[in-house]
């Protein structure tokens, strides 16, 4: 999808971006990579800092962590760690020689390398709503998720410019087995898309065929995928204190061929974490680092983030809560840590909400801006989550994309002093103290692209709403998705390239795709 030839792009925030097929759906900001300008907000002082360091590493030292994945702890015995069955325990000196290998940031580059994005520094990206086992639509209601609907969502995250990745499935399709689902899945991810995709460390099978299908759509020879970052997958350790087999084979395997690797540990203060911050904050950076000082033992210099998930559960119900003040607090702590560590960050958009509604919108807007307060480089679920993960929502992926716009325009408007002109003290004087800034030049030079343009929200008041039919969030959203699907083209791809991809995908399947236990 490109702008129409010829259309002036509005620095206000929208860009002429159509469908393929010449017709208007929204006029939306073009693509960029975010820069985070501000100075990220840090609750702990520099001994804060240290003593949650501290405390993770006495974890790490004391306690140990338990690897479910014999091949993992047969590395970390040969590194100098001290095993005792499953449980690895490793010191300071070790951790930290480790994490001085990794990069401070890193390139991935997709199969349409004006996709690429930068992790790491400033830069901040935004990844589709990711894993849901169901979906819920204004038409449909809650449903289990299914094919027809991970397509729609794969169109949903090539469309909108504001989402820079596409992530894990942003709605489990269980009507296909479980054997060749990952074959399926990314062949769509792959073909409705150009952006950087993901592989779920669920078994070898999988893995592997995610790396050789990526390779395969951007027509890279093994030698030219394995030279630099091409795609990545992240890992969820199991709190408390444990890394299970499949998700530690995934990342050993994208680790030797040079993909990234993001570790975010799942930790809920008061359920598989302490009940204070500050503790779930330790646990959690402690998980982190040993799966990230075994990566770097295997191989030095390879791309690693380090996640943040930690949260606090409803202590009436056991529920997970998201957008807390807690989850936001959790988030700005971890930052602190990622920098000292000197690797990139990833955070997530998410609430507990059921459907799109305030609480959806409050705890989502809580938990992006408290990624941008930390510093985040990687923004999970950013676009269409609901009920803790349970749901997918296209009205809720429209309408977050809206916030994710609003942040990029925020960010870009950090030089808000940088000029004369910016100061407007001609604009000021004209005006004076009885006139109005409409009408003045100053005024008339820059309306057009001076203020952010909604594509979602209805700025209008009460009566002109109501008169164009009183249309609610929710509705508008609806609209502007299924005019979406009406109108998406898949962005192009070259002619063997798809054929390579076909043939792969009917040969692994025939083959058997991946074994389960089904």
């Amino acid at each position: 999808m490109t702008d129409e030839p010829g259309r002036k792009r509005r620095a206000g925030g929208r860009a002429g971006m159509k469908a393929r097929s010449g017709a208007s759906v929204i006029d939306q900001m073009p693509w960029r990579i975010p820069v985070n300008p501000d100075r990220p907000t840090e609750p702990l002082d520099a001994e804060g800092v240290q003593r949650v360091h501290k405390t993770a590493m006495r974890i790490l030292r004391d306690l140990g962590i338990e690897f479910l994945n014999p091949e993992a702890v047969k590395i970390l015995k040969e590194a100098g760690c001290i095993v005792n069955g499953t449980n690895v325990r490793m010191d300071e000196d070790f951790v930290m020689e480790m994490l001085s290998h990794a990069p401070r940031d890193f390139t991935i580059t997709p199969r349409n390398p004006e996709r690429e994005i930068v992790l790491g520094g400033k830069h901040m990206v935004f990844v589709n709503v990711s894993s849901p086992p169901n979906a819920w639509d204004l038409e449909r209601g809650k449903r289990a998720g299914d094919f027809e609907t991970f397509k729609e969502f794969m169109k949903l995250t090539q469309f909108f410019n504001c989402i820079h990745v596409a992530g894990g499935y942003p709605v489990e399709p269980i009507d296909i087995h479980p054997s060749v689902r990952h074959l399926d899945c990314l062949f769509e991810k792959l073909t409705l898309t150009d952006k950087v995709v993901h592989a779920y460390s669920l078994g070898a099978e999988r893995v592997e065929d995610v790396m050789e299908m990526t390779r395969l759509a951007a027509g890279l020879s093994h030698a030219e995928f394995d030279a630099r970052p091409r795609m990545y997958t992240n890992i969820n350790s199991v709190s408390p204190l444990k890394h299970d087999y499949p998700m530690l084979d995934g990342a050993m395997r994208l680790a030797r061929r040079g993909q990234p690797v993001v570790v975010t540990p799942f930790t809920l203060a008061g359920a598989m974490a302490p009940v204070t911050m500050a503790g779930a904050v330790a646990l959690s950076i402690a998980e982190a680092l040993a799966a990230v000082a075994l990566l770097q033992y295997i191989k030095p210099g390879c791309p690693v983030a380090i996640g943040t998930f930690t949260s606090n559960v409803d202590m009436k119900s056991g529920a997970p809560a998201f957008g807390t003040p807690e989850y936001m607090r959790a988030t700005q702590m971890t930052g602190q840590l990622v920098r000292f560590y000197g690797v990139p960050m990833r955070a997530s958009g998410v609430c507990a909400a059921n459907v799109p509604d305030g609480q959806s919108m409050w705890e989502t807007s809580n938990s992006l801006w408290s990624a941008v307060q930390s510093g985040t480089n990687l923004v999970y679920h950013a676009a269409g989550w609901l009920e803790g993960g349970l749901i997918a929502s296209p009205e809720k992926f429209v309408m977050d994309c809206e916030v994710l716009q609003m942040i990029q325009r925020y960010f870009e408007e950090a030089t808000f002093a940088s000029t004369d002109d910016d100061l407007a003290f001609d604009a000021i004087r004209e005006v004076g103290p009885n006139g109005h800034y409409f009408g003045c030049q100053h005024t008339q030079d820059r309306y057009q692209h001076a203020f952010y343009a909604p594509f979602a929200s209805d700025w209008r008041n009460y009566e002109a709403w109501k008169e164009d039919g009183a249309v609610w969030t929710a509705e508008r959203a609806h609209r502007i998705y299924k005019q979406i699907m009406a109108e998406f083209e898949p962005p192009p791809i070259e002619g063997d390239r798809l054929e390579e991809l076909t043939r792969f995908v009917a040969r692994r399947k025939q083959e058997g795709g991946a074994p389960t236990d089904f």
